[in-house]
């Protein structure tokens, strides 16, 4: 049996909706983050990080969104949401799961949590780190918006749903509060349309009790 510690709404939210893509038996063990459980000593034990998600895959304990997604994809592949080893566009996937949680998403973390990048009580600096950061979003947010455009089918990379579109939905779900939300671009808008009307999608969302607007 497969185990996701999440929260709703948080970084467990990809792992969860290629979980369900997937028809794997898991069960779903949420991290009170209002309780603070997630700095709790047993937590800290599974992910010293303190960060949602962790999965625990037998004797397996995986943190790191991506690094989750990419091992459901690897033995899951039947399911074929990874291109296959060795080919262009594997490359490609590798490159865009990567950008995601290595540039967008470090973005918009110092977006919500700018305090972190500055000395405390330095509300003036924190609060230019929020503007940098959302200007940064919105340039990223840019590049995704090319992507679609110039993608050859409806998904992130192109006829084929994989695993990075769990990840790039969940993100661009992140911004809904942004003054320039993902879903003012027409690409993205449209995308994250096709992403809502898949089931395994509508699921997590139902499952993880949130309510619209949900990008």
């Amino acid at each position: 049996m497969i185990h996701l510690h999440y929260h709703p709404g948080n970084a467990s939210m990809a792992p969860h909706i290629l979980l369900r893509e997937l028809g794997a038996a898991f069960e779903l063990l949420l991290v009170d983050r209002q309780r603070n459980a997630h700095k709790s000593p047993d937590y800290l034990k599974l992910n010293p990080n303190g960060l949602i998600p962790v999965l625990q895959d037998g004797d397996l304990v995986l943190y790191e969104t991506a690094a989750i997604l990419l091992h459901l994809a690897d033995t899951h592949p039947q399911a074929e949401l990874a291109p296959a080893l060795g080919t262009p566009e594997r490359a490609q996937f590798y490159k865009w799961l990567i950008w995601l949680t290595n540039t967008l998403q470090p973005a918009l973390m110092a977006y919500f949590y700018p305090e972190r990048w500055v000395a405390p009580g330095h509300e003036t600096g924190a609060a230019e780190v929020k503007t940098c950061a959302e200007a940064r979003v919105v340039e990223l947010l840019e590049q995704l918006e090319q992507q679609l455009q110039n993608t050859s089918g409806p998904w992130l990379l192109g006829q084929r749903y994989s695993a990075a579109d769990a990840l790039a939905f969940m993100l661009c779900r992140w911004t809904r509060g942004l003054a320039r939300p993902a879903r003012s671009r027409p690409a993205i808008a449209a995308y994250l349309q096709r992403m809502l009307e898949r089931p395994a999608v509508q699921q997590t969302l139902a499952a993880e009790g949130l309510a619209p607007p949900w990008v």
